[in-house]
């Protein structure tokens, strides 16, 4: 069994700094998209709504494309498994991302209602199967895979099995929440206040669920805890607790309306998950559920270090760049958005877009 390096480890912890930062940002506009339908009241409403994620969403995205080619880059092995066994469920995903991607892009094409109502739905749908997905994949990672010499031959049913759909579950309900405080932020008068009160909902139904997931984890053991150089259990439990009291935190601000406070809650939240989730699954990039003999290591799946040399050096120089630039976009499009003032009523034949 090939042992992990230095470069190794620092980008398997790198790609796991990208993906939680994928999902603090790309959360909240899942969650936005989910929520959008629960506090709007007329199409201008829904337009604020999109309006609040549209300047950045794409820029969110970019942290997914460079997890992906990160990973594809320094564990070679890890991504072409993970493409093989769970190929369906990764084209789901990029089904729903595509759907929310032109929702964005089309929705203000033309004037008329029923045109904007499909692409509303495309927005919802799109968020929420990503959101789900997503959360009932990592779910799958901490507890661990059934694996073969072949890797992961389950495809989709198998990775729906009852503690990932809690999971998938607990995304979903943390997503909203996040989404439901950003937009709390984001607008104001009637819409913010109605996005509080989502928030107030969605706040506890992500501390449940996501309390239920870490302690539904943590019962399972980790089988792979026994490769060199594993963390012990107690290091992604304090991680997956501190998750939930940050979580629970931002819920009691938001009570108190204390949504920035509530904001940086959810956050912390969204952070320390994927900490505990990275910390569950080192030493392996893929964990196996049924032996610690056939989880996928760190060091099998790396690249030649000569290429993590030439990628740390590319990181290096250009995510400073990416993050001043993302900075100053959120920088620029920091303020609320406001109902026109000439929109005083529900105008189902408003613009859109």
């Amino acid at each position: 069994m090939a042992t992990y390096t230095g470069l190794s480890a620092l980008w398997f912890s790198l790609i796991g700094l990208l993906w939680a930062g994928y999902f603090f940002l790309e959360g909240f506009d899942f969650g936005v998209g989910m929520v959008s339908p629960l506090v709007s009241r007329d199409d201008t409403d829904r337009r604020l709504c999109m309006n609040a994620v549209g300047p950045v969403w794409d820029g969110n995205e970019v942290w997914l494309l460079v997890a992906g080619g990160a990973t594809f880059a320094a564990f070679p092995l890890w991504y072409g498994l993970l493409f093989q066994g769970a190929y369906l469920a990764l084209f789901l995903v990029l089904l729903a991302l595509i759907a929310r991607g032109v929702s964005f892009e089309f929705r203000g094409k033309f004037d008329d209602p029923r045109w904007r109502r499909v692409w509303d739905v495309a927005n919802f749908a799109g968020s929420l199967v990503a959101a789900l997905i997503w959360g009932v994949a990592f779910t799958n990672f901490v507890h661990g895979l059934p694996l073969s010499a072949a890797g992961y031959t389950g495809g989709l049913i198998g990775l729906l099995n009852p503690l990932a759909l809690v999971g998938g579950l607990a995304a979903l309900a943390v997503f909203a929440f996040h989404g439901a405080v950003f937009l709390s932020l984001k607008t104001s008068g009637e819409l913010m206040q109605r996005a509080q009160r989502v928030a107030r909902m969605a706040g506890g139904a992500a501390v449940i669920l996501l309390a239920a997931t870490v302690v539904a984890v943590a019962a399972g053991g980790r089988p792979w805890q026994t490769l060199a150089g594993a963390l012990p259990g107690t290091v992604p439990l304090v991680l997956g607790v501190l998750a939930v009291a940050a979580l629970a935190t931002a819920a009691l601000l938001v009570i108190r309306g204390r949504d920035g406070l509530a904001f940086a809650g959810t956050g912390a939240a969204i952070l320390l998950t994927m900490g505990a989730i990275f910390g569950a699954m080192w030493p392996a990039v893929i964990p196996a559920s049924n032996g610690a003999s056939l989880a996928l290591t760190v060091g099998a799946a790396a690249s030649h270090p000569y290429t993590l040399e030439v990628m740390t050096v590319v990181a290096a120089i250009f995510t400073p760049l990416v993050l001043l630039y993302q900075g100053w976009t959120y920088w620029v499009f920091r303020r609320r958005l406001q109902r026109p003032a000439a929109v005083a009523a529900p105008a189902p034949g408003a613009g859109g877009g």
